[in-house]
């Protein structure tokens, strides 16, 4: 089981927010994510400017693709993103479409998705999904369950590149432990802290700790 790499979120509504919040981690994390709130608000000029300062980073371009996948792919790879997020709602050949453009597609799991529309992601060569608890859900109450972790040890079961995101706090990571999860996906619990890089530095430790024995 290898180790959970670290994702910032750039949920920002800014881009001199989201240039200032990566200043403060980017040495700390893996990877970083231009994300859907910054994507809507400044397009694609955040993927430009962090690929620029960052060049060795992996970059995220979290656009929750529904539609023309081939062409919004197409604009995140030349803006400088490495991987770019699809809605699990999209159709196979949007999805397909997104992936010749990629290095890598990230579909990500909303709603009622199902293990067998999974299967056909995976066999249209799509291999990473992302896990959510939304920020909707979660100020509705849900929290992380038995249920959620089922479905993720099933995911991974199954070949899948899982990344695990929704309202992670140091705590919460504990609850993951045995699972192949593929990466940490944080954003306010880290861009909100007293030091940002102090709280990536604080979920790298306590990945290390529990995945790393």
């Amino acid at each position: 089981m290898s180790l959970p790499k670290l994702q910032i979120a750039l949920d920002n509504n800014t881009l001199s927010e989201a240039l200032q919040s990566a200043s403060m981690v980017a040495d700390a994390v893996d990877i970083i994510e231009v994300g859907t709130i910054l994507c809507v608000a400044e397009g694609m000029e955040p993927v430009r400017c962090l690929r620029s300062l960052y060049p060795n980073k992996v970059i995220v371009a979290d656009t929750k693709c529904a539609d023309a996948g081939g062409t919004v792919a197409r604009n995140c790879r030349t803006a400088g993103a490495n991987w770019m997020t699809v809605i699990c709602s999209a159709t196979v050949p949007t999805m397909k479409a997104a992936l010749t453009e990629m290095e890598d597609i990230q579909v990500e799991l909303y709603g009622n998705w199902t293990f067998e529309e999974a299967k056909l992601w995976q066999g249209a060569g799509l291999n990473q999904v992302v896990y959510h608890q939304s920020r909707d859900a979660l100020v509705a109450g849900e929290t992380w369950g038995e249920k959620d972790l089922n479905k993720i040890r099933k995911l991974t079961e199954m070949g899948f590149k899982v990344s695990v995101t929704g309202g992670l706090e140091l705590e919460t990571l504990e609850l993951f432990k045995g699972i192949d999860v593929f990466t940490f996906i944080a954003g306010r619990s880290i861009r909100d802290a007293a030091s940002p890089f102090e709280g990536a530095m604080k979920f790298k430790a306590e990945i290390n700790r529990i995945w790393g024995e």
